[in-house]
């Protein structure tokens, strides 16, 4: 049990285990390959009677922890989207967790609210959002999804739905490529799974307009009612891009609140090449992208902006006695932005990334990882039997490898791709994740972690021509 009068003696220990971490992650396997329970079996089954000193717990962490740890900040870690990380935001947390302030609402910390109102706008205005809109942080777009339906569904309800319930017949309309989020948020909101329509053929990776506003007429003929449509620039699966101006004119046409997804891609903002994605985003109502996936911030941040704040407050604003201030009105009480009363100091960590890139910096860094997503999808074409599922965008590549000798087509090619990425993965030497589209199997690369080099794509081009090599 250490004094904070230790701390000055002590915590040299930690960043010494920090700093050696760094140095050594490009040796640990990048995917963990622990069998499930083991990590688990190690730890005792009750506290210890006497306390651990530090030396000890740092043993602990290297020989029972790092073990069942995947490292996402590996330079070859390229599943999912990357959840990436900087020094200069490790060091922010540092301070962060120091402090250790409760943010909800202005008088609980005003740094920390006036900070994130200013970081949200520093962000806004460098990614060309309308500049009227205005922002809060939330801990992931998965959360700020399901605050902007539950927005939809006061909108539509006159906000009945806080009084007296939810009903039965809101719809929300998506592409059936958007996030899984967008079910989860459907039913926490009350709206229910059953009332999530995919709009659009199987096979197509975009949400229609023209297909949009055949459902939504068919719905309103049918005595239902129309409350959200989620529109994704990014989506999950291959990055496809909806189409947000045409989506935009059918939403304001049946005045449907529209919500723009952009958790990954948002960032790709930052680039003024790039701003012809969020055509028509001036009618959307909310819209969501995530720092701490590619904007070198660490996991949770993410910016959540709004075309009427005061549509949001009122949707979540509770006020118990305790909680009431003279500062009221007067200030941005961010409890009412969303679903939780606890706030981290978030815009922490984004004023130490904002101010040590720059703006040049991070647009340098973005166009860094488009270019060498551009040298790993030139330079793969070049291994036999390998072909790409769709152009490259951004940082991402998708692919597909046809075994020449594929006697029974699509079902042994979708077991040999799925076996090529289970074997890249156990390699320990790069991480992969695939997905499935019109029932293919489609192996997904994502360039995006902070540190990654072109060293560092030559890596992966090699593991995958070996382990092809060795299924061939």
């Amino acid at each position: 049990m250490l004094s904070r009068q230790e701390f000055k003696t002590e915590h040299a220990k930690v960043i010494e285990w920090i700093t050696e971490y760094f140095e050594k992650i490009k040796s640990f396997p990048v995917k963990s390959q622990v069998l499930p329970g083991e990590i688990y079996n190690q730890i005792p089954g009750q506290i210890p009677e006497k306390g651990t000193n530090i030396d000890v717990l740092l043993q602990d962490l290297t020989e029972i922890i790092l073990p069942g740890i995947t490292h996402w900040q590996h330079p070859n870690f390229h599943a999912y989207f990357n959840a990436n990380s900087s020094i200069e935001s490790v060091f922010a947390e540092f301070i962060t967790a120091a402090i250790g302030a409760q943010c909800m609402i202005w008088e609980t910390s005003p740094a920390a609210a006036e900070l994130e109102e200013r970081m949200m706008e520093w962000m806004r205005d460098a990614m060309g959002l309308p500049a009227k809109w205005e922002g809060v942080i939330q801990d992931t777009a998965s959360t700020a999804t399901l605050t902007a339906m539950v927005c939809a569904r006061e909108q539509v309800t006159n906000f009945e739905s806080n009084e007296h319930g939810v009903p039965g017949n809101l719809r929300i309309y998506c592409s059936r490529q958007t996030h899984s989020s967008i079910e989860k948020g459907a039913v926490i909101a009350g709206i229910g799974r059953k009332n999530v329509v995919p709009v659009g053929a199987k096979d197509e990776l975009t949400l229609s307009a023209k297909q949009l506003e055949i459902q939504i007429e068919t719905d309103k003929a049918s005595n239902l009612l129309p409350c959200c449509v989620i529109a994704t620039l990014g989506t999950t699966g291959t990055v496809a891009i909806d189409d947000l101006k045409a989506i935009s004119k059918v939403c304001q046409k049946h005045n449907i609140w529209l919500h723009v997804d952009a958790a990954y891609i948002g960032t790709a903002l930052f680039l003024p090449e790039y701003r012809w994605i969020i055509d028509g985003i001036e009618d959307a109502d909310s819209f969501v992208f995530n720092p701490h996936k590619w904007m070198f911030t660490n996991f949770d941040c993410t910016a959540y902006y709004v075309r009427d704040a005061n549509h949001l407050i009122r949707t979540f604003e509770i006020l118990p006695e305790y909680l009431k201030t003279k500062t009221r009105g007067s200030v941005n009480d961010y409890r009412d932005w969303g679903i939780p009363l606890g706030r981290r100091f978030r815009a922490l960590k984004l004023w130490f990334v904002l101010r040590s890139y720059g703006l040049e910096g991070i647009q340098d860094k973005i166009r860094q990882h488009i270019e060498l997503n551009r040298y790993f999808a030139h330079e793969l074409m070049k291994i036999k039997g390998v072909y790409l599922f769709q152009d490259p965008i951004l940082n991402f590549t998708c692919f597909q490898w046809n075994r020449q000798d594929d006697p029974d087509g699509k079902v042994l090619q979708n077991e040999m791709n799925a076996l090529l990425v289970d074997r890249i993965n156990k390699t320990g030497k790069a991480y992969l994740s695939y997905t499935k589209i019109a029932n293919e199997v489609v192996i997904r690369v994502v360039i995006g972690q902070t540190y990654v080099t072109r060293e560092d794509i030559d890596d992966l081009l090699q593991v995958i021509r070996e382990e092809i090599t060795l299924i061939s």
